[in-house]
């Protein structure tokens, strides 16, 4: 048995390892090919190391795996094959320590497992180097094999170590060759797929360099067409005469970019709206080596935004000119804006409106109510009450009629308005009162000629006398419901219109009457039927039998203010005073007339007006007076 061949370098062969080194030198920096380089490494090692066989193991992702990456001499479809890193493998060995691992004889290797596929080929000797990547990185391995036992010597493993050495920049450059290139072709397929963009290069007078499909496409110059072209040729000539061209290149010399949102000019002179920014960009020295541009064409969002904000002004300027307060808000009142007219109305401002401040402005004895319609309101499908909301102006709180019915949207939400129905409240209260007082009347009214007819009835002998007297009677009641019907709010009958109304109904001539006293004193409304009869009575009484039926009669009559009976309540002291009547009855003769009168007078003003009366039948007339308490203030009774 013979030992491992040892092979001893002559001077021709130290000479032809150098010139393999630079050779292998020389073609990685040719190359740009991973894989090439690589197999010529191969094949220069083994040339070099007359072994024949030479391979480049290549640590996989993970660290776990080996991958022959290159090698000569081997059957093709070694180059894929990936073995374990076993820790009993002299090729493991070598990359963890660092150092090559040399077998002269696998046959007698006693160390480490040599793989399958090695000793099925016949592989009788072996030298592994480690290849570290700049930064002491581990990249894999340089192996190479012999079929027959060798003991390669110092001069066999310095060389290896120093082709390694090379091998680790080589690699390390193409592998960043190879990332550059991918990241270059990633660009540029992103940058020629984005039809969706108009991106483009402009030189540092801004004319057009480089135009990509995407340019293309959305503005419809052919790059041989656009080469050339201005930037400013893009944008529109309102933006032109603006000079916005040139501040959007100004602001990205001075600033780095620019944004560029705003409509520009297509070949067809048709306008696109783009959403985008220009970039400047530099050389290594700092000086400007031109602009990129890019821009989304967005035109049909910016049309929608725009016909989008011209439909919100137009309901902001609806809702400003509504009269009522208008308002949004969630469910259950939790309000999201309030109206600029709720604002003025109320003086809160929309931020301290929102949520259930509002609720600030409304009247403390009205919160609950409202509080409770918004609990109810989505069961019923909507808010419909009433509250009273203080005015900032006054302070006053002014009742509102608020409605309001959910929308539909993301979310839940009510619009709802807020309408001042003050007038209309006071309208209906008014009418309450109104209706309350034209009970009163109707009932005092048929109270009234209940009483008079069957007064009338006593006094009459004959139903033409009560048809008579009962007529003139219910004319004198006529003529004070018409006076009251045309009284208007807080006002009252005043004595000299009521005086007034019954002698015209009486007298035609007035040159026997004479009458004393100030006008406008008002009486009571609810007596007032009762002290009109009483004048008719004596006015009557004056027809038929007293003052005016005689020649030489004179009837005065005379009223003034005075003090009631309590001795401070104002009231109406009226004298009526008869003169020159012939054939006066004696005073304790029967009343010439039904009567009525006479009892009306000393019984029911008393009674009802709290009066005080006389009634005297003088020798030639009567003498009446009446002290009856008026009105206070112009509020009716």
């Amino acid at each position: 048995m013979t030992g491992p061949r040892k092979q001893v370098l002559d001077h021709r062969q130290l000479i032809k390892r150098q010139q393999i080194l630079a050779d292998f030198g020389e073609f990685a920096l040719r190359s740009d090919d991973l894989d090439e380089v690589l197999r010529e490494a191969c094949r220069l090692v083994s040339d070099a190391v007359e072994t024949r066989r030479s391979k480049v193991l290549e640590i996989q992702e993970g660290g776990e795996k080996l991958r022959v990456r290159a090698a000569v001499g081997w059957q093709p479809d070694i180059v894929g094959l990936e073995l374990d890193m076993d820790d009993h493998t002299s090729e493991t060995y070598s990359i963890r320590t660092g150092e090559p691992v040399i077998t002269q004889d696998i046959t007698t290797e006693k160390r480490f497992k040599t793989p399958n596929f090695m000793r099925e080929a016949g592989v009788a000797a072996l030298a592994n180097v480690p290849i570290f990547l700049p930064g002491n990185r581990a990249y894999g391995l340089l192996q190479v094999d012999d079929v027959e036992p060798r003991d390669f010597g110092e001069e066999d493993t310095q060389f290896l170590r120093t082709y390694a050495t090379i091998l680790g920049p080589v690699i390390d450059r193409l592998y960043k060759v190879q990332a550059l290139q991918s990241t270059t072709e990633r660009f540029a397929l992103v940058v020629e797929n984005a039809c969706d963009y108009a991106i483009f290069v402009a030189d540092p007078q801004d004319r057009i360099v480089d135009w990509h499909k995407g340019a293309q496409k959305i503005f419809g110059w052919t790059a041989e067409e656009a080469t050339g072209m201005s930037g400013s040729e893009l944008f529109t000539p309102e933006d032109r005469a603006r000079g916005e061209d040139r501040k959007e290149i100004e602001t990205a010399r001075h600033e780095g970019s620019a944004p560029d949102v705003r409509w520009h000019v297509r070949k067809d002179g048709s306008r696109v709206f783009l959403d985008g920014s220009t970039m400047c960009l530099r050389n290594p020295d700092g000086s400007v080596r031109g602009f990129l541009k890019i821009g989304q064409d967005v035109t049909e969002r910016h049309r929608t935004e725009q016909r989008l904000l011209e439909s919100e002004a137009l309901q902001r300027a609806l809702i400003a000119g509504v009269p009522q307060l208008v308002w949004r808000a969630r469910s259950l009142g939790f309000r999201i804006w309030s109206s600029p007219q709720w604002e003025r109305f109320t003086g809160q401002r929309d931020e301290d409106s929102v949520g259930m401040g509002w609720l600030d402005a409304v009247h403390p004895d009205d919160r609950e109510l409202v509080t409770a319609a918004w609990m109810g309101a989505e069961a019923k499908g909507g808010l419909d009450c009433e509250y009273r909301i203080r005015r900032a102006s006054d302070g006053e709180y002014v009742w509102h009629h608020s409605r309001s019915l959910p929308g539909s949207g993301l979310g839940l939400e009510w619009l709802g308005t807020c309408t001042d129905v003050q007038e209309l409240k006071e309208l209906q209260s008014s009418q309450e009162v109104m209706l309350a007082e034209l009970q009163h009347r109707t009932r005092n009214i048929v109270a009234v000629i209940r009483s008079l007819s069957l007064k009338t009835i006593e006094s009459s002998l004959t139903l033409e006398d009560f048809g008579e007297a009962f007529g003139h009677r219910l004319a004198a009641v006529a003529r004070v419901q018409s006076l009251l019907s045309q009284l208007g709010d807080y006002e009252r009958i005043t004595f000299d219109d009521l005086l007034e109304a019954e002698l015209a109904a009486h007298v035609n001539d007035r040159e026997k009457i004479k009458l004393d006293g100030p006008p406008g004193i008002r009486l009571r409304s609810r007596a007032i039927q009762t002290f009109a009869l009483a004048l008719h009575e004596l006015a009557t009484n004056a027809v038929k039998y007293g003052a005016l039926a005689s020649p030489q009669g004179c009837l005065t009559i005379r009223w003034r203010l005075e003090n009631g009976y309590d001795g401070e309540t104002p009231a109406l002291l009226l004298e009526w005073v008869e003169t020159g009547v012939e054939n006066m009855p004696a005073a304790d003769a029967p009343a010439q007339g039904s009567g009525y009168g006479r009892e009306l007078i000393e019984r029911a003003l008393p009674y009802q007006l709290k009066a005080k009366t006389t009634y005297e039948m003088g020798a030639d007339g009567i003498r009446c007076t009446i002290l009856a308490p008026i009105a206070f203030g112009p509020r009716k009774e």
